[in-house]
């Protein structure tokens, strides 16, 4: 009987535990309860005296139950809140041009944030893979109190994001108000506004664009929600954008419909519909639509580089801050590709579902091509949204903004490489794979002597090729073109993402939760010290003021500002490096 109650009882702790992880219904810990006690009673009244298997076939019962209660306790769906507790309290309504809509209080009365406003059709049915179309006017007044459904993108089981959380962010909690799952949908070309509580007029306006590699992500993300900056006089809005397939599918038969004759780029016309929307309606929620700052890290970064130089977002922002991605090497690492190469992806698609119109196209389900993010998730030079690349605009002096705030993290590598870490046997072969010619260059800067060594270089080198090295040259086609360029060298260390590839964001935007035990007191100095360089560069284009340490925007791109235990001018660290890739790309 002992033996029984140990194996019982941890197995229904682990079953439990995958409930939890899961985000089970509670019904679903109370039907294992009953399914436990109904096991253990028929254990004691006619299994204990039973042969071996007859035990075995009975905790396999046991399972098959749970099994079934994991079913059918399964998390719904169900949209997020905007507000905390259980009751909203809500704003008085703001008039926007197509309708009326009142938001939440939240952050102890300090921010309203208005969640889940169109600024465009959804994009459904014969409006799939077309240009953004203005949102139908509404009656009545709309309850910004949830958050719209992010947009369709390929999702995991509830238990793996959980583990997600575990293992890499080491933020996961225990809890029994988070039992469902947020939703993803077609439809998401909505924006969230976050300002100040109560009346306000010509704010600074910080419009941000969520990362993810152009194929999954949301706009509440808690790391860059707006609460931050709103409670400093800012006004956040954040947005959703086509994903994947959705937003990067190109398409001869796609640009011949439409009347710029574009396709493969729907998710930056997204963006860029988003900061129409910003322009016209801001200055009813307190902001100054003259004074727009674009931002965005990792793919919602490389999107703001491409806004940099787009015609069609020429007047809809002033500045950009871009985390950990540009686009503006001579050949960018990611997240771009030649309308080519779009065209003969998005043909090999047609091929791999048997269909060959846009109507065809258009009756495949959502379900059924959303995992075809990993194929389609590039920005195209459509010769519409993108005549050429950032660079070859760069050269020639055409740029939308007047002046960037930018920089990369320490680890950017980190997430990238988790299954792929070099050793002394495959790191040779794994810089001549991707430098080739150059590759000798490469080993003589980085040889390693070790394992760790072998390790440690091969993540510097991926980190400054596929991020580093774009901020570089990003920072020098600024000083050609007269655009002062802040950039930073993310470093500090915690006990949640360090500065892994996304962990300066809490930093950046105010969000370190108040109670987490991952950040300490500088931690949340530091957040102190960055916000303070966000607001100020969103305000007036200047990242300096009063009491923050002296950030030099250097023309020669030898020094950057160190963020992590020490907040100063430091050298570069990979410029040999870089002289490799100036070589490599054409870098002129």
């Amino acid at each position: 009987m002992i033996g029984f109650g140990i194996v019982t009882g941890l197995l229904c702790l682990l079953m439990a535990a995958v409930l939890e992880l899961n985000k089970n219904t509670l019904w679903g810990f109370v039907l294992l309860l009953l399914a436990t006690v109904a096991f253990a009673v028929l254990f004691v009244k006619g299994l204990q005296g039973s042969r071996w298997y007859g035990k075995l076939l009975g905790y396999l019962g046991y399972v098959a139950v749970f099994a079934l209660i994991l079913f059918l306790t399964w998390p719904p769906t169900k949209a997020v809140s905007a507000y905390e507790g259980k009751t909203p309290v809500y704003t008085a309504p703001v008039h926007t041009e197509k309708g009326d809509v009142r938001g939440v209080v939240i952050a102890d009365g300090a921010v309203e944030l208005y969640a889940g406003i169109p600024y465009a059709q959804p994009p459904v049915g014969d409006l799939r893979w077309r240009e953004p179309q203005d949102p139908l006017p509404w009656e009545g007044v709309l309850d910004g109190d949830h958050f719209a459904p992010m947009c369709m993108q390929p999702t995991h089981l509830p238990l793996y994001d959980s583990l997600a959380r575990i293992i890499g962010y080491h933020d996961y909690k225990i809890s029994l108000t988070d039992n469902y799952v947020a939703p993803v949908s077609e439809d998401g070309l909505y924006v969230n506004v976050w300002k100040p509580a109560g009346e306000a007029e010509g704010l600074p306006v910080l419009v941000y664009i969520h990362g993810g590699t152009l194929q999954t992500g949301q706009p509440w993300y808690a790391d860059y929600a707006g609460t931050g900056l709103a409670k400093e006089g800012v006004v956040v809005v954040n947005l959703g954008y086509r994903l994947g397939v959705f937003g990067y599918l190109a398409d001869e038969a796609l640009a011949a419909e439409s009347p710029h004759g574009t396709t493969g780029n729907y998710g930056l016309l997204d963006q860029i519909k988003a900061l129409e929307w910003v322009r016209d309606n801001v200055s009813a929620f307190g902001g100054d639509p003259g004074n727009v700052t674009l931002a965005g890290e990792s793919a919602g970064a490389a999107s703001v580089s491409a806004l940099c130089t787009s015609p069609l977002a020429k007047g809809l922002f002033r500045r950009v801050i871009l985390e950990s991605s540009t686009l503006a090497s001579p050949e960018p690492p990611h997240s771009f590709r030649s309308f080519s190469d779009a065209i003969a992806s998005g043909r090999e698609l047609k091929d791999r579902y048997g269909v060959a119109t846009p109507a065809e196209l258009r009756a495949l389900s959502a379900e059924r091509i959303v995992n075809e993010a990993y194929t389609q998730h590039h920005m195209t030079l459509d010769g519409y949204a993108l005549t050429e690349t950032p660079y070859a605009s760069y050269g020639r002096g055409v740029h939308n903004e007047e002046a960037i705030l930018h920089g990369y993290n320490a680890e950017e590598s980190g997430p990238f490489i988790l299954f792929s870490h070099a050793n002394l046997k495959n790191y040779e072969q794994k810089v001549r794979a991707y430098f080739g010619a150059y590759a000798d260059e490469v080993l003589a800067l980085y040889a390693p002597g070790t394992d760790g060594e072998a390790d440690s270089f091969w993540a510097q080198i991926y980190g400054a090729v596929f991020f580093n090295y774009p901020h570089y040259c990003l920072n020098r086609l600024a000083a050609r073109n007269g655009i002062p360029a802040w950039e930073y060298y993310f470093d500090k260390t915690n006990g949640r993402l360090g500065s892994w590839h996304s962990g300066e964001l809490p930093y950046f935007y105010g969000n370190i939760p108040v109670a987490s035990r991952l950040f300490d007191e500088g931690d949340r100095a530091l957040q102190g010290t960055i916000l303070g360089y966000v607001k100020n560069f969103a305000a007036a284009g200047d990242p300096n003021g009063p009491g923050l340490p002296p950030w030099t925007a250097d023309a020669e791109s030898g020094t950057l500002l160190a963020l992590g235990e020490t907040v100063a001018m430091v050298p570069e660290r990979y410029l040999a490096l870089y002289d490799v890739l100036d070589r490599m790309t054409g870098w002129e």
